[in-house]
């Protein structure tokens, strides 16, 4: 170990933090700590790079989003273990989430993740409303696709509920984040894929789509085409300032439950028609 390391704080509007987070995952392959509004990294090697590609992103994006950013160097401690310590399970509807150096529990159904990627752990206010939705929806024998996977944990939960799952994500990392996620599991999926849900070559039972608000308005039709008529479509990752907006992209479909945590919603719908529009 090094007597050194860098630390690399970006703090941001809380909208922007996943999409940011899936940004850095590309150029960096290490833990990210979550913050509400907060990213923090930390290596032993100078991380200069992920802050300049952060400010030239920054500025490319239109609108601008503004970052904060701050990069350090520290004294080193053990901060993979503090980082461990700081990772505590969770319980969201019948699923319990752990990290491997901590003990299943008895009673929910266990899903071990090990967030070294820093997404995905459930900890999020999506993922766990998420989850909340899935322990109520799916049912033994339902196919079920995962759009934006990240690290599989939705996907996991639901073949831990019976259904035959299959997973997509446009990024390549949470593509492999998941294939591990899977095997630490010995759980196993029908289909993965590095793309989005326009790849898909069936309809499901139940799709999930966790993403952010703007892309589920741009995947709107693939999503619905996708989800089998009686089917049931969950959408997260939506900033309540951004409801309205997604709502209208679904407004044909029968919305079920809506879940408020935080400031991010999670709504479910139903499909009850094929989704064409009266003239």
């Amino acid at each position: 170990m090094q007597n050194r390391y860098y630390e690399l704080t970006v703090t941001l509007d809380a909208q922007y933090v996943d999409l940011i987070a899936d940004f850095i995952m590309n150029l960096y392959d290490d833990g990210i700590e979550f913050g509400k509004e907060k990213l923090i990294l930390r290596s032993e090697n100078d991380l200069t790079y992920v802050k300049d590609a952060l400010l030239s992103l920054g500025s490319e994006i239109e609108p601008p989003i503004k970052m904060e950013i701050t990069l350090e160097e520290k004294e080193n401690v053990d901060w993979i273990k503090t980082y461990q310590e700081s990772i505590q399970p969770i319980e969201a509807g019948k699923f319990y989430i752990f990290p491997s150096w901590h003990a299943p529990k008895e009673d929910l159904i266990n899903i071990k993740i090990d967030p070294a990627l820093a997404f995905g752990s459930g900890h999020h206010a999506t993922t766990f409303s998420c989850l909340q939705a899935l322990s109520d929806v799916v049912k033994p024998g339902d196919s079920v696709i995962d759009v934006g996977c990240g690290s599989g944990i939705l996907g996991l939960a639901c073949t831990k509920l019976g259904a035959t799952v299959a997973l997509c994500d446009t990024d390549p990392v949470s593509v492999t984040s998941c294939e591990q996620n899977f095997a630490l599991n010995e759980a196993s999926y029908k289909a993965l894929w590095e793309g989005s849900v326009d790849k898909a070559d069936s309809t499901y039972d139940v799709v999930i789509a966790n993403i952010i608000a703007d892309v589920l308005r741009m995947i709107a039709a693939d999503l619905k085409k996708v989800l089998k008529l009686g089917g049931t479509l969950i959408l997260s990752g939506i900033l309540d300032k951004k409801e309205t907006a997604v709502a209208e992209a679904f407004s044909d479909l029968s919305l079920q439950r809506r879940i408020h945590k935080d400031e991010w919603v999670t709504l479910v719908y139903t499909k009850d028609s094929n989704g064409e529009q009266p003239e």
